[in-house]
């Protein structure tokens, strides 16, 4: 038979046992409820429901070297919002220009025209 203080250890034991399962247990109930989706009411097969907010100003100072072309700021659609990504020079290209990202109007929503180069 089992002395009363070794018993007290194994309940104690298997308490802590018991009870870290229990946790484990409802701790995976808990997360498995957070599942990010997208929110299908504004983003639907590449056109986004809400209208961009306006381009933000930017500073853009000088150019690192002679011709090169700077390619303005514009607004992402990213994880179901709206994510500026800053401007920034860039080396020219021969024969072309750039044309920058740009929202359209599509249907009820917004499509993101991504930037180019073109020939001109």
């Amino acid at each position: 038979m089992l002395e009363a203080s070794h018993r007290v250890v194994v309940m104690n034991h298997n308490k802590w046992i018991s009870a870290g399962l229990l946790a484990s247990l409802l701790m995976s109930a808990a997360l498995s409820g957070c599942v990010v989706a997208p929110d299908q009411s504004h983003y639907s097969g590449g056109v986004v429901m809400v209208a961009p907010p306006p381009p933000r100003e930017e500073v853009i100072g000088v150019a690192p070297s002679p011709g090169y072309v700077w390619f303005p700021g514009y607004w992402n659609w990213v994880g179901g919002r709206y994510e500026w990504v800053a401007g920034y020079w860039h080396a020219p290209r021969a024969g072309y220009r750039w044309v920058g990202h740009a929202w359209v109007r599509q249907g009820d929503g917004w499509r993101l025209r991504p930037g180019h180069w073109e020939r001109g």
